[in-house]
């Protein structure tokens, strides 16, 4: 059996996903968690709204106290990066 000139043998076939009209599990599982972590994300900063006082490096004042958890987390973000980069540098 031999190939139409216009299509090369694979080209035929569809993903699956196209092949049954819809995503596949894995695409839909991938979906559910991310709206499921943006509910818990709403119901967390919903939650921590109340002020709070903070004591910075120069002075201190009052912030939410979701601002202060993602500031927190983002500082947190950022020294990680710089380790490991720091500590595949020192690596090679």
């Amino acid at each position: 059996m031999s190939a139409s000139p216009a299509q090369t043998p694979g080209q035929d076939r569809q993903p699956k996903a196209d092949r049954r009209g819809g995503r596949d599990r894995r695409e839909m599982a991938r979906g559910g968690a991310m709206v499921a972590l943006a509910a818990i994300f709403i119901a967390f900063a919903l939650s921590n709204l109340n002020q709070v006082k903070v004591d910075w490096i120069f002075g201190s004042g009052h912030a939410p106290l979701i601002i202060v958890i993602v500031i927190s987390l983002l500082v947190g973000i950022v020294l990680t990066y710089l380790v490991e980069r720091l500590s595949r540098k020192r690596r090679r």
